[in-house]
């Protein structure tokens, strides 16, 4: 048998659980590798496994320590390269300075090109990865991107739920892309809170589009970080009318004071999902965490078969 056939997964210290359950999915087990640090704290790669011809997928979301995790990313594919596997997939939950797309402003960086020059320097042969904050950061790699949604895994959840008066929120313009295809899919209304941003982390909120008083809202976004624009939206909301607030998010970052911006407006529930593993510190009663295991792992399968992905790209 070729050893091209021959599937193997990997994991750096930023994931490992969503590690084991796509590799659990796949049916295969975790391959052996240490993932450790020398005493000046710089990060020693060791592969036990015989990689040579094989087709291998590193697991690394590039979430917060972002700089940690995607420089054990690279090292990882490095050490993979060198031991000369035929093919290697760098699998990216959550990519890391997605934000930083453009420049907004005259002398700042493009940091998720650069980021993007990074992983492909390094040797990595395609990327599969879920909800990037800007569809266009594709481009930005010269090798494949399979770029997949966790929107299926949300709605779901929420279709289960069986809401009653729901309608699907946009907690800004930015977002609206993405609450319109939760909309059209769940089949309800869709409402804008138009803000305008006077900070960092500070917004002000203008107005909302749409009637929602009465309704059960459902605010959507590809990530939560630090909550400033998601729990301004859910004030104005509740002051027009909502009955309850659910929100669904893909990335749960909850950086810097998220936590107690959430705690203080407290919505009924909270919906994200493990491609970034929720800390002690910010579990909650109203916080679901829903898996993309499954997910990924089918991608996987697929891609390690040249099997269409399409389909997962709903």
């Amino acid at each position: 048998m070729s050893r091209k056939n021959i599937l193997q997964v990997y994991s750096g210290n930023a994931n490992r659980d969503l590690a084991r359950k796509v590799a659990d999915y796949i049916g295969v087990p975790i391959g052996s590798a240490t993932v450790a640090r020398f005493p000046d704290q710089e990060i020693d790669v060791k592969v036990h496994d015989d990689v040579r011809g094989a087709d291998v997928y590193v697991v690394q979301p590039t979430c917060p320590p972002v700089n940690e995790n995607l420089m054990e990313l690279l090292i990882m594919v490095d050490c993979l390269r060198r031991a000369s596997a035929d093919r290697i997939t760098a699998v990216i939950p959550y990519y890391g300075y997605a934000r930083q797309d453009r420049k907004a402003e005259g002398r700042v960086p493009i940091t998720a090109k650069l980021v993007a020059d990074l992983i492909v320097a390094a040797g990595t042969s395609r990327v599969l990865t879920i909800d990037l904050h800007a569809a266009q950061i594709q481009g930005f790699f010269n090798i494949p991107v399979d770029h997949i949604y966790a929107a299926p895994v949300m709605m779901d959840h929420f279709r289960r739920l069986e809401l009653p008066d729901l309608m699907v929120v946009s907690p800004d313009v930015g977002s609206l892309k993405m609450c319109r295809a939760y909309a059209k899919r769940l089949g309800v209304g869709l409402a804008i809170v138009d803000k305008r941003r006077t900070g960092p982390e500070e917004t002000e909120v203008a107005h909302v589009i749409g009637e929602i008083k009465g309704k059960t809202a459902l605010f959507v976004d590809d990530m939560i970080s630090t909550a400033t624009s998601i729990t301004e939206a859910i004030k104005v909301a509740r002051e027009r009318g909502v009955r309850d607030v659910y929100i669904a998010a893909t990335h749960p970052i909850l950086c810097g004071r998220a936590m107690d911006k959430l705690d203080a407006v407290r919505p009924t529930a909270v919906v994200v999902t493990d491609t970034i593993p929720l800390g002690e510190n910010k579990k909650r009663d109203f916080i679901q965490v829903l898996t993309t295991a499954n997910l990924l792992g089918e991608a996987i399968k697929r891609i390690h078969k040249s099997e269409s992905v399409s389909s997962l790209f709903v």
